[in-house]
């Protein structure tokens, strides 16, 4: 069970001296954007309604739609990754900043913890990100950085370019199939962001990876650090 900003019980052995913490790497949408696009709309065009049900079924923490598709012909790949390309542009043209991120990132700089990005979309989308917030993230990797989440490889990059452990990075974000299971697969702390409650459902009791820390909005972040971490630069 993951520890939210009020609970005192803790996913990790407790120890007499907090951890340090030098750099919080987020995803992007659905995190530090508001959630506009309809994946499981996208899921069903690109599947098609029967596939999807089938793979939603088998895959009850999400359906992960890039690596699926890698197993197509090139010519039904291409097709797929229209579709998909089409439900991002419909994403951009609606994009907005989820709220209390800026305040969160002026947080942490004013700590000097470092800041990255990794997502799933692509180099357009992080550009007017950058443009909509007023601030850089860095390194900011996108889905043109292979392999993508859930696997390790794009956050342990950025560790390697911050020259930092990957055990004094939290990685952030609002899916456990991605972010979840990419920090834990680094050797991450990882912070659930889940605004509904929707992982609260039975469906995800038994999933293989679960965070750290949970909350329900950007705004519990700075408790949470505070709380629980060493945030000496």
């Amino acid at each position: 069970m993951a520890t939210s900003v009020t609970s005192s019980a803790a996913v990790r052995p407790a120890v007499t001296a907090k951890a340090r913490l030098r750099g919080v790497v987020f995803d992007m949408d659905g995190t530090l954007t508001v959630p506009v696009i309809d994946f499981q709309a996208m899921y069903r065009a690109v599947l098609g309604k029967e596939e999807y049900v089938k793979i939603k079924s088998e895959n009850p923490s999400g359906i992960d739609i890039l690596h699926h598709i890698e197993t197509w012909s090139p010519d039904k790949q291409k097709q797929a990754y229209q579709i998909i390309a089409d439900f991002e542009k419909q994403g951009l043209d609606r994009l907005q900043i989820m709220p209390g991120a800026s305040e969160l990132c002026e947080f942490l700089d004013s700590r000097n913890i470092k800041r990255g990005l990794i997502t799933r979309n692509v180099k357009d989308a992080v550009d007017l990100f950058h443009l909509r917030i007023g601030m850089m993230f860095s390194p900011a990797l996108s889905r043109e950085f292979r392999p993508y989440k859930p696997d390790p490889a794009p956050l342990l990059h950025i560790c390697s370019n911050w020259g930092v452990q990957p055990g004094e990075v939290m990685m952030i974000g609002d899916s456990l199939k991605d972010d979840v299971a990419c920090g834990k697969r680094a050797g991450a702390f990882t912070c659930l962001l889940d605004e509904t409650g929707r992982y609260n459902s039975p469906e995800y009791q038994n999933v293989e990876f679960k965070p750290d820390y949970k909350v329900s909005s950007l705004v519990e972040v700075h408790s949470l650090l505070q709380n629980h971490f060493n945030l000496t630069p």
